[in-house]
């Protein structure tokens, strides 16, 4: 009896084990049918006011450059500016030898006084003849002919007062004044040395720095959006230094020129700085970034988001059960932090922006933050 309690356990435990293997076979291809989560970066889709900017590289000019050159012919007598000094309207630059010049301003007048003591003398004469005339005494052929003189001395004077003028203009371009106010450059004659007015290197050159210009070109499919932003009022300009790192000044869009250059299908716009710190240099290379339009309320993701395929851009969307879906979307990329999504994403969506190569439609993600907190576009 042992021995058939012996055999019927051992059969009992052969059975119980052949039906938990085969439950172990059915189960294997299930739980191998289940993919492992796939490590993925996440994003939430924000809202927020996203400034457009266009940008352009530009070059800065002076609003104004004068070179200083002498309108008399003279000996340099004395230079009041140190180079690179900063002078305003009306400060004396240079003096020319004035004597030369004096002595025909002397001489003009001398030749008015001249004139005028003879046009006295005619006058008496005049005087004399036509009482004489009135007496029968003289002829009228005498009067008139006394009356000519009075009348050319009386223009003589009139060509001596030119001349005077004439002289004291020449004398006052003796001193050299500042037309503008600016910053003058390196001196290019020295004191001492005869100067004319048909010299071809000028004495300096003012060059006014404040304000100052910037001139750079977008292309003409911009034209439009910057038009209708100067049509809504005054165009912010900002000038960062070459890195395009630093801002170094502050300024608004002056003018767009009225031509489009058809060669390189660009036109070209200026805008001006106040420049008071003197930060923009004439001839300087700056970064231009010009603020166009302010999107309102936008929907915003990071770049990074942002796929494109065979129809158009897209994005992995998590779901709320940690799958993806593949979803096309319209969208601007604004700079490398932002991206405007104008269709097909709302605010607060969960966007993939790593880890894309290895997700497919209803792939199960394990979503984490780069940087170890939920991360909000914008």
């Amino acid at each position: 009896m042992r021995a058939i309690f012996a055999i019927a356990g051992l059969a009992i435990v052969a059975v119980i084990a052949t039906v938990a293997v085969q439950r172990l076979t059915r189960l294997g291809p299930v739980r191998a049918a289940v993919p492992p989560s796939v490590p993925v970066v996440g994003a939430s889709a924000g809202q927020r006011d996203v400034p457009i900017y266009y940008d352009a590289l530009g070059t800065i000019t002076a609003l104004n450059t004068v070179a200083i050159r002498a309108q008399v012919n003279g000996q340099i007598v004395s230079i009041n500016f140190r180079q690179g000094q900063e002078v305003h309207k009306g400060d004396v630059l240079a003096k020319i030898d004035p004597a030369p010049l004096q002595a025909a301003l002397d001489q003009a007048i001398a030749k008015k006084g001249q004139d005028q003591a003879m046009l006295i003398d005619a006058e008496k004469d005049l005087a004399r003849f036509t009482t004489l005339v009135r007496k029968n005494a003289e002829t009228m052929q005498n009067l008139d002919a006394q009356q000519a003189k009075v009348d050319q001395f009386k223009a003589s004077i009139d060509a001596d007062q030119a001349s005077i003028e004439a002289a004291r203009t020449q004398l006052n371009y003796a001193t050299i004044t500042a037309p503008i106010d600016g910053v003058v450059g390196f001196r290019q004659v020295d004191i001492g040395n005869i100067i004319h007015t048909t010299d071809t290197n000028p004495l300096t050159v003012l060059t006014q720095v404040r304000p100052s210009v910037a001139i750079y070109t977008l292309p003409q499919d911009d034209l439009g959006p910057v038009r209708e932003a100067m049509l809504q009022g005054e165009v912010k300009v900002l000038a960062f230094d070459q890195d395009n790192v630093k801002q170094l000044a502050q300024g608004k869009l002056l003018l767009i020129d009225n031509q489009i250059d058809q060669s390189t299908s660009t036109i070209r716009l200026k805008a001006e700085f106040p420049n008071q710190d003197e930060r923009l240099w004439p001839g300087e290379f700056v970064h231009i970034r010009m603020l166009v339009t302010t999107r309102k309320n936008a929907v915003t993701i990071p770049p990074a988001a942002v796929q494109r395929g065979p129809d158009g851009l897209y994005v992995w969307v998590i779901k709320p059960n940690k799958t993806v879906e593949q979803r096309p979307i319209d969208a601007q990329t604004v700079n490398d932090k932002t991206a405007i999504v104008s269709k097909g994403l709302s605010t607060g969506e969960q966007v993939v922006v790593e880890g894309q190569s290895r997700l497919d439609e209803g792939t199960h993600v394990n979503v984490r933050p780069a940087d170890g907190a939920p991360r909000e576009a914008g």
